[in-house]
């Protein structure tokens, strides 16, 4: 089987937004809410804080599931542990998802992110793995949140110069979290557009 992950709209260099789902050592089954990195047509990359069952679980396993969907509950009962084991299919992809893809762990790495605004000094592990399976249930997309923060600034920007002092400070503080996230995890146009916010807010006087 031919596996082309910009089949669901991801691409390589970009960060996703997936349920990563894997089997904890009682034979219960684990949700968590993962970025992940595309590597290529059929390679990925996630970096996971030590401390998670689902790191656990990769490391003892070497194996995991990346979960497509762009169902606000579904990642919202991962991250709050309410998913229940009949929430997954057999093969632990979680059920009604848009699409998952199976993968084989070739790489677990400690890794240290100096510019990581949370300080956890050597607690994050870097997994690059290999999709060795692609199911398609419906039209799939992987949500990448930057264009998010795009549509986000650009509300800010246009009310920048009508709100009080306190509000535009914290528009501009906003702006700069989220320049930050999508230099990391945006597409060449989602950066090119932040860029130009900048460039118009520090013609307004603004530093950022």
């Amino acid at each position: 089987m031919d596996i082309n992950l910009t089949n669901i709209g991801m691409f390589k260099g970009q960060q996703y937004e997936t349920i990563i789902s894997t089997a904890n050592s009682d034979g219960s089954l684990n949700a968590a809410p993962i970025g992940i990195l595309c590597r290529g047509k059929d390679k990925v990359m996630c970096r996971i804080f030590k401390g998670s069952h689902t790191l656990e679980n990769i490391i003892s396993q070497k194996e995991f599931i990346v979960n497509i969907t762009q169902n606000p509950e579904l990642f919202t009962w991962s991250l709050l542990d309410n998913l229940e084991m009949n929430d997954f299919n057999e093969d632990k992809s979680i059920k009604n998802v848009d699409c998952y893809f199976k993968c084989e762990v070739t790489s677990i790495k400690e890794a240290v992110k100096q510019s990581d605004p949370i300080k956890s000094k050597g607690e994050a592990n870097v997994i690059k793995a290999d999709v060795v399976e692609l199911v398609i249930n419906n039209p799939a997309k992987a949500y990448n949140r930057a264009f998010s923060y795009v549509i986000e600034c650009l509300a800010n920007f246009s009310r920048i110069d009508i709100v009080d002092d306190e509000k535009r400070k914290y528009y501009l503080d906003s702006f700069k979290e989220a320049y930050r996230v999508v230099k990391k995890v945006g597409s060449k146009k989602d950066k090119e557009a932040m860029d130009k916010i900048k460039s118009k807010l520090n013609e307004k006087g603004y530093d950022i």
